[in-house]
């Protein structure tokens, strides 16, 4: 029959497969039932202490619970205002006041969500290969040779535009920081060009996200001075019809809209001013608080990213395009390659399991105890015959062949572990000995029993046995000290 043919011989059944003696959980399994590992996203492993949602779509901060007011400030005030101002505004002054409120209000939700929700321009760490690179450059440029310890140097100077301009080495990143980076402590990323950690938004405002912050921002003050102005349109022209007090009874949540516009109004319109101030001059509010770019550090400091121009620096900073992100945060992340542990014993072994081993030891064990039987017994077999140690055992000497055939086979003891062999007692303990438990008394000669088959002790051939058995101790001595060495050499 050929190899290929289709009759169910039984080289076609055949079949080779692991038997495993431990759980599911053992190295060793069938080859036909493979774990299927779902890889993971890189936003799952990320370092920094951020919040993913819609499976890294959604990249937000840590700390969200003064996103989640301002939500409720936004939504609860224009609510209200829809609710129970618009509907008399619209009938008594003009529909368009409740549509122009539309407007804002989706468009100051619209710039909210996208601020919150993005990636601000989060740098990425450097990987252990690169950080070590790193390392290996700094460590060049501070002299390896140098007898005493230098820290690495903390600074890089590059020139732009003719300003010197300082990068700073993240030790938390690994990585020399481009020019207007920072890291965040509360996100604990590099941000790209970072401007500050806002709460409000819930977010950092960087690079990514500035514009729709500053739109935000602008469209809110548009938002609550729109809001402000008709709930007092309202009040005053309620007012004129049936009274002060009969106006604020007849629209209560008017009030609470003009009092939350009035106390959040000067923060939100003096906040937009600033920015269009750090947009007009292409400042970060970084760079401001600091006073980088401050003529008090000298005459020759200046700001080397302004365009001169503030049309130009205005576009830039609202019109320019808005670069990738770059820590992909919804990409798989490459498997590791497996590698091979190595034992401590310095083999490697590859799927072998802990019963396999033993067995391999065990056989190891019993050839060397072979062995070391052998080539204790070679000098007995080599010399007269005498009496053995069954026959008649000899004061103060403890008989050698009897323990060879009752060994006890087992693990082999470690070096560390063995007794001292230059003892009889150390011996003995090791290579245990077949006899009585119950005679342990060393017996003169005319006190043992004579065993069967022998002549008593007072008959006339005593004195010719009793000298053979004395030439026997001396040749077990030099016996005892051939196995000694041979027992050390078989334990290394």
């Amino acid at each position: 029959m050929t190899p290929g043919g289709g009759g169910g011989g039984p080289m076609k059944d055949c079949e080779y497969s692991q038997i495993s003696t431990h759980s599911s959980s053992s190295p060793m399994e069938s080859p036909h039932k493979k774990k299927k590992t779902t890889a993971k996203r890189k936003w799952e492993v990320f370092p920094g202490r951020n919040k993913f949602y819609c499976d890294g779509r959604i990249m937000m901060a840590r700390q969200t619970g003064v996103f989640y007011l301002t939500l409720v400030l936004i939504l609860v005030t224009s609510g209200l205002f829809f609710a129970f101002d618009c509907r008399y505004l619209s009938d008594e002054i003009t529909p368009a006041i409740p549509a122009v409120g539309a407007v804002l209000f989706f468009f100051v939700m619209g710039t909210l969500l996208r601020t919150s929700f993005s990636d601000p321009g989060v740098l990425p760490r450097a990987t252990p290969d690169e950080a070590a690179d790193l390392e290996r450059q700094i460590e060049i440029a501070n002299g390896s040779s140098s007898g005493g310890y230098r820290p690495p140097p903390r600074t890089k100077e590059v020139l732009i535009n003719g300003q010197t301009v300082k990068l700073k080495y993240c030790f938390t990143c690994k990585i020399f920081r481009p020019p207007r980076a920072s890291h965040c402590s509360l996100c604990d990323n590099c941000v790209e060009r970072f401007d500050h950690h806002c709460p409000w938004v819930g977010n950092c405002v960087g690079k990514r996200n500035y514009r729709f912050f500053y739109m935000f921002i602008l469209s809110l003050s548009f938002l609550t001075v729109f809001i402000f102005a008709f709930v007092i349109t309202h009040i005053i022209h309620r007012s004129q019809q049936t009274g002060f007090l009969n106006a604020l009874k007849d629209s209560p949540a008017s009030v609470l809209e003009a009092v939350v516009c009035f106390f959040s109004v000067w923060s939100i319109v003096g906040l937009s001013g600033f920015h269009t101030y750090l947009i007009s001059s292409n400042q970060t509010t970084n760079e401001d608080i600091k006073g980088s770019w401050s003529n008090k550090r000298g005459k020759e400091n200046f700001n080397p990213y302004s365009y001169g121009n503030i049309f130009t620096n205005c576009c830039s900073a609202l019109c320019g395009p808005i670069s990738p992100s770059l820590i992909d945060r919804r990409g798989f992340m490459q498997p590791d390659t497996p590698q091979p542990a190595a034992p401590s014993n310095g083999i490697t072994m590859y799927g072998a399991t802990q019963s396999q081993s033993n067995m391999c030891d065990q056989d190891q064990c019993i050839q060397s105890t072979k062995f070391v039987l052998q080539a204790a017994a070679t000098p007995l077999l080599q010399s007269e015959p005498s009496i053995s140690s069954e026959e008649l055992p000899l004061p103060g000497k403890t008989s050698i062949s009897a323990p060879c055939a009752t060994l006890t086979l087992g693990q082999p003891t470690p070096p560390s572990s063995m007794p001292n062999l230059t003892s009889e007692t150390g011996l003995t303990d090791m290579i245990p000995l077949k006899e009585d438990s119950e005679s342990h008394q060393f017996l003169t000669p005319e006190e043992a029993p004579s065993p069967p088959g022998m002549l008593p002790i007072g008959s006339p051939m005593i004195h010719s046995r009793t000298m053979h058995i004395l030439s026997l101790a001396s040749q077990d001595s030099l016996h005892e000290d051939s196995v000694r060495g041979l027992v050390k050499l078989s334990s290394v």
